[in-house]
Protein backbone atom coordinates (compact mmCIF):
# COMPACT_ATOMS: atom_id res chain seq x y z
CA UNK A 1 0.00 0.00 0.00
CA UNK A 2 1.20 3.14 -0.93
CA UNK A 3 2.30 5.84 1.69
CA UNK A 4 -0.12 8.62 2.36
CA UNK A 5 2.02 10.46 4.47
CA UNK A 6 5.43 10.08 4.33
CA UNK A 7 7.22 11.65 7.31
CA UNK A 8 10.69 13.01 7.40
CA UNK A 9 13.49 12.47 9.47
CA UNK A 10 13.25 15.92 11.68
CA UNK A 11 9.97 14.77 12.48
CA UNK A 12 10.81 11.57 13.49
CA UNK A 13 13.57 12.82 15.61
CA UNK A 14 11.29 16.01 17.16
CA UNK A 15 8.81 13.45 18.16
CA UNK A 16 10.57 11.02 19.25
CA UNK A 17 12.73 13.42 21.91
CA UNK A 18 9.09 14.80 23.09
CA UNK A 19 8.00 13.19 26.79
CA UNK A 20 4.36 12.59 27.30
CA UNK A 21 4.69 10.63 30.07
CA UNK A 22 2.37 13.36 32.12
CA UNK A 23 -0.07 13.82 29.25
CA UNK A 24 -3.44 11.28 29.80
CA UNK A 25 -5.89 11.03 26.95
CA UNK A 26 -9.57 10.24 28.01
CA UNK A 27 -11.46 8.44 24.92
CA UNK A 28 -14.74 7.72 24.15
CA UNK A 29 -15.65 4.75 21.51
CA UNK A 30 -19.17 4.38 20.63
CA UNK A 31 -19.11 0.89 20.93
CA UNK A 32 -16.25 -1.86 21.12
CA UNK A 33 -17.71 -4.82 19.24
CA UNK A 34 -17.14 -2.84 15.99
CA UNK A 35 -14.88 -3.95 13.20
CA UNK A 36 -13.48 -0.57 12.09
CA UNK A 37 -13.17 1.36 15.57
CA UNK A 38 -11.27 -1.50 17.09
CA UNK A 39 -8.67 -1.15 14.40
CA UNK A 40 -8.86 2.54 15.05
CA UNK A 41 -9.18 1.96 18.90
CA UNK A 42 -5.54 -0.31 18.36
CA UNK A 43 -3.99 2.44 16.44
CA UNK A 44 -4.51 4.96 19.16
CA UNK A 45 -3.26 2.24 22.12
CA UNK A 46 -0.07 2.15 19.84
CA UNK A 47 0.32 5.30 19.52
CA UNK A 48 -0.04 6.71 22.48
CA UNK A 49 2.47 4.20 23.62
CA UNK A 50 5.00 4.58 21.52
CA UNK A 51 4.92 8.44 22.48
CA UNK A 52 5.10 7.90 25.96
CA UNK A 53 1.48 8.92 26.69
CA UNK A 54 -1.03 7.31 28.77
CA UNK A 55 -4.84 6.59 27.39
CA UNK A 56 -7.93 5.33 28.60
CA UNK A 57 -10.75 3.91 26.48
CA UNK A 58 -14.12 3.87 27.25
CA UNK A 59 -16.82 1.97 25.91
CA UNK A 60 -19.69 3.49 25.07
CA UNK A 61 -21.89 0.88 24.45
CA UNK A 62 -23.93 2.61 22.00
CA UNK A 63 -25.81 4.90 24.33
CA UNK A 64 -25.39 8.63 24.42
CA UNK A 65 -26.31 9.00 27.84
CA UNK A 66 -23.85 5.98 29.09
CA UNK A 67 -21.01 8.05 26.50
CA UNK A 68 -21.89 11.42 27.84
CA UNK A 69 -21.61 9.70 32.15
CA UNK A 70 -18.02 8.63 30.74
CA UNK A 71 -16.70 11.93 29.50
CA UNK A 72 -18.08 13.50 32.68
CA UNK A 73 -15.93 11.27 34.52
CA UNK A 74 -12.80 12.15 32.54
CA UNK A 75 -13.55 15.96 32.55
CA UNK A 76 -14.04 15.91 36.69
CA UNK A 77 -10.38 13.50 36.82
CA UNK A 78 -7.10 14.06 35.69
CA UNK A 79 -7.34 13.88 31.72
CA UNK A 80 -6.05 16.51 29.56
CA UNK A 81 -7.53 15.95 26.48
CA UNK A 82 -10.24 13.89 25.29
CA UNK A 83 -10.72 11.94 21.74
CA UNK A 84 -14.34 11.44 21.04
CA UNK A 85 -16.02 8.77 19.05
CA UNK A 86 -19.76 9.86 19.56
CA UNK A 87 -22.61 7.89 19.80
CA UNK A 88 -24.87 9.99 18.59
CA UNK A 89 -23.26 13.24 16.18
CA UNK A 90 -26.34 15.35 17.43
CA UNK A 91 -24.66 15.50 20.64
CA UNK A 92 -21.67 16.98 19.70
CA UNK A 93 -22.35 20.85 20.60
CA UNK A 94 -22.72 19.40 24.41
CA UNK A 95 -19.93 17.53 24.20
CA UNK A 96 -17.58 20.64 23.01
CA UNK A 97 -19.50 22.80 26.35
CA UNK A 98 -18.27 20.38 28.58
CA UNK A 99 -15.14 20.49 27.44
CA UNK A 100 -14.92 24.56 27.13
CA UNK A 101 -15.68 24.78 30.34
CA UNK A 102 -13.43 22.59 31.62
CA UNK A 103 -10.93 24.12 28.93
CA UNK A 104 -10.21 20.67 28.03
CA UNK A 105 -8.97 20.23 24.43
CA UNK A 106 -11.39 17.36 21.83
CA UNK A 107 -10.48 15.79 18.89
CA UNK A 108 -13.55 14.18 17.19
CA UNK A 109 -13.04 11.22 15.40
CA UNK A 110 -15.25 9.04 12.93
CA UNK A 111 -18.43 10.38 13.07
CA UNK A 112 -18.11 14.77 12.31
CA UNK A 113 -19.56 17.33 14.26
CA UNK A 114 -20.74 20.31 11.92
CA UNK A 115 -18.47 23.07 11.26
CA UNK A 116 -20.92 25.46 12.88
CA UNK A 117 -20.20 23.31 16.36
CA UNK A 118 -16.78 22.92 16.08
CA UNK A 119 -16.15 26.68 15.61
CA UNK A 120 -17.67 27.14 19.20
CA UNK A 121 -14.07 26.15 20.57
CA UNK A 122 -10.88 26.84 19.82
CA UNK A 123 -9.68 23.73 20.89
CA UNK A 124 -11.83 21.46 19.11
CA UNK A 125 -10.88 19.50 16.06
CA UNK A 126 -12.00 16.64 13.92
CA UNK A 127 -9.87 13.54 12.28
CA UNK A 128 -11.37 11.07 9.80
CA UNK A 129 -11.94 10.76 6.53
CA UNK A 130 -14.37 12.17 3.52
CA UNK A 131 -17.19 10.11 3.30
CA UNK A 132 -17.98 10.79 -0.56
CA UNK A 133 -14.78 10.01 -1.26
CA UNK A 134 -15.48 5.86 -0.36
CA UNK A 135 -19.00 6.72 -1.76
CA UNK A 136 -17.36 7.84 -5.13
CA UNK A 137 -15.06 4.01 -5.10
CA UNK A 138 -17.54 2.27 -4.11
CA UNK A 139 -19.30 3.13 -7.19
CA UNK A 140 -16.28 3.44 -9.10
CA UNK A 141 -15.97 -0.82 -8.29
CA UNK A 142 -19.01 -1.84 -9.33
CA UNK A 143 -19.14 0.89 -12.26
CA UNK A 144 -16.00 -0.79 -13.67
CA UNK A 145 -17.38 -4.52 -13.31
CA UNK A 146 -20.48 -4.02 -14.79
CA UNK A 147 -18.98 -2.40 -17.94
CA UNK A 148 -16.42 -5.10 -17.92
CA UNK A 149 -18.95 -8.22 -17.47
CA UNK A 150 -21.34 -7.54 -19.82
CA UNK A 151 -23.29 -10.91 -17.94
CA UNK A 152 -23.79 -8.65 -15.10
CA UNK A 153 -26.57 -7.35 -16.75
CA UNK A 154 -29.02 -10.44 -16.14
CA UNK A 155 -31.69 -8.52 -18.26
CA UNK A 156 -30.04 -7.18 -20.63
CA UNK A 157 -31.73 -3.79 -20.13
CA UNK A 158 -28.80 -1.84 -20.00
CA UNK A 159 -29.57 -0.81 -16.55
CA UNK A 160 -28.10 -1.99 -13.17
CA UNK A 161 -30.87 -3.39 -10.36
CA UNK A 162 -29.02 -2.92 -6.93
CA UNK A 163 -29.92 -3.15 -3.39
CA UNK A 164 -28.24 -0.60 -1.01
CA UNK A 165 -27.57 -1.82 2.95
CA UNK A 166 -27.23 1.75 4.66
CA UNK A 167 -25.31 2.17 8.08
CA UNK A 168 -26.78 4.47 10.99
CA UNK A 169 -29.65 6.35 10.13
CA UNK A 170 -28.34 9.90 10.38
CA UNK A 171 -24.92 9.55 10.16
CA UNK A 172 -23.07 11.41 7.68
CA UNK A 173 -20.61 8.61 6.10
CA UNK A 174 -24.21 6.73 5.22
CA UNK A 175 -25.82 9.68 3.58
CA UNK A 176 -22.44 10.66 1.78
CA UNK A 177 -21.42 6.81 0.83
CA UNK A 178 -25.19 5.62 -0.36
CA UNK A 179 -25.08 9.16 -2.49
CA UNK A 180 -22.10 9.47 -3.97
CA UNK A 181 -21.92 5.66 -4.71
CA UNK A 182 -25.51 5.67 -6.62
CA UNK A 183 -24.29 9.13 -8.76
CA UNK A 184 -20.83 7.82 -9.82
CA UNK A 185 -22.67 5.03 -11.26
CA UNK A 186 -24.73 7.17 -13.08
CA UNK A 187 -21.69 9.72 -14.20
CA UNK A 188 -20.38 6.01 -15.74
CA UNK A 189 -23.07 6.43 -17.86
CA UNK A 190 -25.34 3.60 -16.18
CA UNK A 191 -28.79 3.76 -14.88
CA UNK A 192 -28.98 2.32 -11.65
CA UNK A 193 -32.18 1.13 -10.08
CA UNK A 194 -32.07 0.65 -6.71
CA UNK A 195 -34.74 -2.33 -5.89
CA UNK A 196 -34.40 -2.10 -2.17
CA UNK A 197 -32.46 -0.86 0.52
CA UNK A 198 -32.75 -0.05 4.29
CA UNK A 199 -30.56 0.70 7.36
CA UNK A 200 -28.41 -1.91 8.67
CA UNK A 201 -26.93 0.00 11.49
CA UNK A 202 -23.24 -0.72 10.34
CA UNK A 203 -23.59 -4.52 11.28
CA UNK A 204 -23.27 -8.29 9.71
CA UNK A 205 -26.17 -10.09 11.64
CA UNK A 206 -28.45 -7.35 11.01
CA UNK A 207 -27.53 -6.76 7.20
CA UNK A 208 -27.73 -11.09 6.86
CA UNK A 209 -31.26 -10.63 8.11
CA UNK A 210 -32.63 -7.41 5.51
CA UNK A 211 -30.66 -9.23 2.80
CA UNK A 212 -32.32 -12.74 3.16
CA UNK A 213 -35.47 -10.59 3.07
CA UNK A 214 -34.47 -9.06 -0.20
CA UNK A 215 -33.44 -12.33 -2.02
CA UNK A 216 -36.99 -13.92 -0.76
CA UNK A 217 -39.10 -10.44 -1.81
CA UNK A 218 -36.95 -9.88 -4.84
CA UNK A 219 -35.13 -12.79 -5.93
CA UNK A 220 -31.76 -13.17 -6.54
CA UNK A 221 -31.66 -13.62 -10.26
CA UNK A 222 -32.81 -9.76 -10.50
CA UNK A 223 -30.13 -8.44 -8.00
CA UNK A 224 -27.77 -7.12 -10.13
CA UNK A 225 -25.20 -5.95 -7.21
CA UNK A 226 -25.54 -5.15 -3.24
CA UNK A 227 -23.70 -1.92 -2.52
CA UNK A 228 -22.76 -1.73 1.77
CA UNK A 229 -21.90 1.38 3.58
CA UNK A 230 -19.27 -0.92 5.39
CA UNK A 231 -17.68 -4.74 5.20
CA UNK A 232 -19.27 -6.06 8.15
CA UNK A 233 -22.86 -5.29 6.51
CA UNK A 234 -21.14 -6.70 3.06
CA UNK A 235 -20.30 -9.33 4.67
CA UNK A 236 -23.52 -9.75 6.20
CA UNK A 237 -25.23 -9.46 2.61
CA UNK A 238 -22.18 -11.96 1.41
CA UNK A 239 -23.54 -14.87 3.65
CA UNK A 240 -26.95 -14.67 2.90
CA UNK A 241 -26.32 -15.01 -0.93
CA UNK A 242 -23.79 -18.32 0.08
CA UNK A 243 -27.42 -19.78 1.57
CA UNK A 244 -28.91 -19.49 -1.73
CA UNK A 245 -25.51 -20.97 -3.41
CA UNK A 246 -24.71 -17.53 -4.60
CA UNK A 247 -21.14 -15.72 -4.44
CA UNK A 248 -19.38 -19.68 -3.67
CA UNK A 249 -17.98 -20.33 -6.59
CA UNK A 250 -20.08 -20.29 -9.54
CA UNK A 251 -19.48 -17.83 -11.84
CA UNK A 252 -23.20 -17.85 -13.32
CA UNK A 253 -24.14 -17.12 -9.58
CA UNK A 254 -22.44 -14.44 -8.91
CA UNK A 255 -23.54 -11.18 -7.24
CA UNK A 256 -21.19 -8.07 -7.35
CA UNK A 257 -20.76 -6.99 -3.32
CA UNK A 258 -18.57 -3.67 -2.79
CA UNK A 259 -18.35 -2.56 1.24
CA UNK A 260 -15.89 -0.33 3.00
CA UNK A 261 -13.38 0.14 5.60
CA UNK A 262 -10.71 -2.76 3.82
CA UNK A 263 -11.29 -5.06 7.41
CA UNK A 264 -9.64 -8.13 7.30
CA UNK A 265 -12.23 -10.22 7.37
CA UNK A 266 -13.48 -8.34 4.21
CA UNK A 267 -10.03 -8.82 2.42
CA UNK A 268 -10.69 -12.90 2.94
CA UNK A 269 -13.91 -12.56 1.70
CA UNK A 270 -12.37 -10.93 -1.67
CA UNK A 271 -9.63 -13.50 -1.91
CA UNK A 272 -12.15 -16.36 -1.98
CA UNK A 273 -13.97 -14.57 -4.55
CA UNK A 274 -17.26 -13.89 -2.34
CA UNK A 275 -17.06 -9.82 -2.49
CA UNK A 276 -15.98 -7.77 -5.24
CA UNK A 277 -13.86 -5.20 -3.24
CA UNK A 278 -14.02 -2.50 -0.80
CA UNK A 279 -12.58 0.55 0.09
CA UNK A 280 -9.36 0.82 2.64
CA UNK A 281 -10.49 3.55 5.54
CA UNK A 282 -7.01 3.81 7.00
CA UNK A 283 -7.70 3.42 10.71
CA UNK A 284 -4.50 3.22 11.53
CA UNK A 285 -3.16 6.68 9.97
CA UNK A 286 -6.49 8.14 11.31
CA UNK A 287 -5.46 6.49 15.12
CA UNK A 288 -2.28 7.63 15.08
CA UNK A 289 -3.21 11.23 13.53
CA UNK A 290 -5.65 11.65 16.31
CA UNK A 291 -3.25 10.74 19.46
CA UNK A 292 -0.92 12.88 17.97
CA UNK A 293 -3.35 16.10 17.52
CA UNK A 294 -4.70 15.26 21.20
CA UNK A 295 -0.92 15.53 22.41
CA UNK A 296 0.18 18.72 20.78
CA UNK A 297 -3.20 20.22 21.59
CA UNK A 298 -2.71 19.05 25.59
CA UNK A 299 0.17 20.59 25.72
CA UNK A 300 -0.66 23.72 23.42
CA UNK A 301 1.83 22.74 21.04
CA UNK A 302 1.62 24.10 17.07
CA UNK A 303 -0.66 21.44 15.49
CA UNK A 304 0.93 22.05 11.93
CA UNK A 305 3.87 20.19 13.38
CA UNK A 306 2.20 16.46 13.88
CA UNK A 307 3.12 15.32 10.64
CA UNK A 308 -0.66 15.43 9.10
CA UNK A 309 -1.85 18.27 7.63
CA UNK A 310 -4.70 20.56 8.82
CA UNK A 311 -7.59 21.61 7.04
CA UNK A 312 -9.25 24.74 7.16
CA UNK A 313 -8.03 25.18 10.73
CA UNK A 314 -9.77 22.32 12.20
CA UNK A 315 -9.84 19.18 10.29
CA UNK A 316 -6.98 16.17 9.39
CA UNK A 317 -8.51 14.29 6.57
CA UNK A 318 -7.08 10.80 5.90
CA UNK A 319 -7.50 9.31 2.52
CA UNK A 320 -9.79 6.41 1.63
CA UNK A 321 -7.55 3.68 -1.26
CA UNK A 322 -9.94 0.94 -3.69
CA UNK A 323 -9.16 -2.47 -2.72
CA UNK A 324 -10.03 -5.26 -5.59
CA UNK A 325 -9.22 -9.11 -5.40
CA UNK A 326 -6.10 -9.83 -5.12
CA UNK A 327 -4.43 -6.40 -3.85
CA UNK A 328 -3.02 -6.41 -0.34
CA UNK A 329 -2.64 -4.14 1.93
Amino acid sequence: MRKIFVMTLALVLALASCSFADVKIGAGIYRFNDAFMLRFRNAMTAESGKLGATIEIADGRDDQPTQDAQIDGFLSGDVNVLIVNLVDRMAAQSVVDKAKSANIPVVFINREPSLEVLNTYSKAYYVGAKAEESGVFSGQLIADYFKSHPEADKNHDGKLQFVLLRGQNGHQDMILRSKYSVETIRDAGIEPVELAGAIANWDKLEAMKIMNAFIMSIGPENIEAVIANNDEMALGAVEALKAQDYNAGNPEMYIPVVGVDGNASALEAMDKGEMLGTVLQDAENQGAAAVRLALALAEGRDVNTIGYPITDGKYIWIPYQKITRGEKQ
